[in-house]
């Protein structure tokens, strides 16, 4: 059975490249390389003014909403860069929403 993605392709028009960020270690003790997707998302800027001690910091986060897995061969996205309409920015944290046959039918990216 296939599935409607909850985010269509033709919504997605912003292009996006998203360097995702690999668990462990290369024989050498390096990092791993990370994963690279270049495409098309939906984009979402919102701006939250965090009260600090010194002063008011006004902090830009984002919402990115990709139509299927960007990144298959990763159970999770824990981490990375982004870099899109410009700007470079950093992955707070990923999720991929399931469909009921465990296929991924959309993936979300929060960036600060």
């Amino acid at each position: 059975m296939r599935y409607p993605t909850l985010v269509p392709k033709r919504l997605c028009k912003t292009d996006i490249r998203l360097e995702i960020n690999r668990e462990g270690l290369t024989e050498d003790g390096e990092p791993l390389e990370p994963v690279i997707y270049e495409g098309k998302c939906n984009y979402q800027d919102r701006a939250r003014t965090v009260l600090t001690a010194e002063k008011k910091l006004v902090e830009v986060t984002g919402t990115v909403l990709i139509p299927g897995d960007p990144c298959p061969e990763l159970p999770v996205i824990s981490g990375g860069k982004a870099f899109i309409l410009g700007s470079k920015r950093r992955i707070q944290q990923g999720r991929k929403a399931r469909n009921p046959d465990s296929t991924v039918n959309y993936t979300e990216v929060l960036l600060i």
